[in-house]
């Protein structure tokens, strides 16, 4: 019985798919479906500028302050698991995925996130995990910036009603207003920033997933890496 790999096979172990778009577009859950359909590694990079920026509060940084964060930015001992079914992330070997997704961090991401330098340190950071691919990648940047040269680029996007629903369920929180209000002025903030901005990366294929479910947005995304990775 041969073990020798298929060429499609051979190319998915190498690939690199990416998904961008704003908070609540399901970027993350299709993600991790994704990679765990087809046997891939996953890598949260939200997860990464949420953990940098618990490290900035719990250590007194003044995340107002770019030149602050900045000098701080080179000592956040920070760890990224890419098992899509069990992904971590950690600060020092500290599990802090229930500590990222508060609304501390949560209202103070953007600020952070937009410090050059920490873009810079987890742009290199993603890229090392990355490597030689098998893995789908998800964040705001990550086919225009971080992996432009991806087999498969997306942008996922949802109506902003869909996104704040899809967000309270995930944090608990129960004003839907302001959780929709919040998403919108993060869209703003993420798309005016200087430094990589939220973009439709060039060449990527626009989801709406706003009347889809999760599953049936992770069976067109699964068919359409196969569909990518069958050209020769």
């Amino acid at each position: 019985m041969s073990t020798e790999s298929s060429p499609a096979q051979t190319r998915l172990s190498r690939a690199v798919i990416t998904l961008d778009g704003p908070s609540g577009s399901g970027k993350s859950s299709t993600a991790r479906g994704v990679a765990r359909a087809l046997g891939l590694r996953y890598l949260d990079t939200g997860a990464q500028f949420r953990a940098m920026t618990l490290w900035m509060l719990e250590n007194g940084i003044d995340i107002h302050d770019p030149s602050a964060v900045a000098a701080q930015t080179h000592l956040v001992p920070l760890e990224s698991g890419t098992d899509p079914a069990r992904p971590t992330i950690s600060l020092a070997g500290r599990r802090i995925a229930k500590e990222i997704r508060g609304q501390a961090v949560t209202q103070a991401v953007s600020p952070v996130s937009a410090v050059p330098e920490v873009r810079a340190r987890l742009l290199q950071l993603q890229r090392e995990i990355i490597g030689s691919g098998g893995i789908v990648v998800e964040g705001r940047d990550i086919g225009s910036v971080v992996w432009p040269q991806a087999e498969l680029k997306l942008y996922l996007t949802a109506d902003p009603s869909a996104r704040a629903q899809r967000r309270t369920r995930q944090s608990g929180a129960v004003d839907l207003a302001k959780t929709e209000a919040d998403l919108l002025r993060r869209d703003q903030h993420d798309s005016s920033r200087s430094s990589a901005p939220l973009v439709v990366p060039d060449g990527a294929v626009h989801l709406d997933t706003t009347d889809y479910t999760l599953e049936q947005v992770i069976n067109q995304v699964v068919a359409m890496v196969d569909e990518a990775l069958a050209q020769p």
